[in-house]
């Protein structure tokens, strides 16, 4: 007899517990903050900010150093700056390339370390024809939850590689998701970096049809916008999306008499911290 009211027991506990999860839609087993769970990368560009707490930091930060953490850039020029993240490889950044090329136009490519190591001739392509690279870390970490040694290592280790690959050390610096505390933002300040992030998202690494990434640039876009868009990808992401709206992305933005530019001549700065790189 107990082990059947034991039986009962464990059963009714099992279903209010499928119950509920079935009711609040919550997981089963929710990970703690502190498991260590192994999951496939997730494609870069997610939000800038994920919470209210994330959003209140970065409006601080801007908000206190607003020469130094840019979004956009002056609005009085009628110019949009086209940025890329997440480069370079030898599939979507080729395409991409050849899209710019077509239409006589100069971007701003944040790239990635490891890749940029992988791809050099890449790199070197984006270089030739007339785009400004930028740094966006080694391997595309949340900067917030480093320690500040392993932060450093992240953008110095970059700025090795892509100076090695063209010459100059890129003077910006776009933290992966936009994030950034205030100790890493003052230690890329002291190394004379400018951060740039963007005020108009396209949202391509969400996999949108081409006409919703175009609707999501072409819809926010204002003079100073600085767009963000991707030339590469997580493992086994497919943008052939980004790719299929750029061309009609350009022709709406130079309809509408657009100067499409790269992000130092949007805000008039050097290309490069130690050498004049033409703007």
């Amino acid at each position: 007899m107990k082990y059947f009211s034991k039986r009962l027991v464990w059963s009714a506990a099992l279903l209010l517990f499928i119950i509920t999860a079935v009711f609040t839609g919550k997981p089963w087993l929710e990970p703690s903050q502190n498991s260590v769970i192994t999951v496939q990368a997730k494609p870069k560009s997610e939000p800038t900010v994920k919470n209210e707490e994330a959003e209140q930091t970065i409006s601080e930060l801007r908000a206190k150093y607003p020469t130094d953490f840019l979004l956009s850039g002056p609005a009085h020029n009628k110019q949009v700056a086209l940025t890329f993240d997440d480069g370079p490889d030898q599939r979507f950044t080729p395409q991409v390339l050849d899209i710019l090329k077509q239409y006589d136009v100069k971007a701003t490519f944040f790239l990635i370390g490891y890749k940029a190591e992988n791809n050099p001739q890449i790199v070197r392509r984006i270089q030739e024809e007339g785009h400004i690279i930028g740094n966006h870390s080694y391997n595309h970490p949340n900067f917030p939850k480093l320690p500040t040694s392993l932060f450093e290592q992240q953008t110095e280790r970059t700025q090795s590689i892509l100076s090695s690959l063209i010459g100059y050390e890129p003077s910006l610096l776009r933290p992966p998701y936009g994030a950034i505390n205030e100790e890493q933002l003052k230690w890329a300040i002291s190394k004379h970096f400018l951060v740039v992030n963007w005020d108009v998202d396209s949202l391509d690494w969400k996999g949108l049809h081409p006409d919703e990434i175009k609707a999501n640039v072409l819809d926010n876009v204002h003079p100073g916008a600085i767009v963000l868009q991707h030339s590469a990808g997580g493992h086994g992401q497919d943008l052939s999306a980004t790719v299929q709206a750029l061309p009609a992305i350009i022709e709406s933005l130079q309809k509408d008499n657009y100067e499409l530019v790269t992000v130092p001549q949007l805000l008039n700065i050097d290309a490069s911290i130690n050498t004049d790189i033409s703007k």
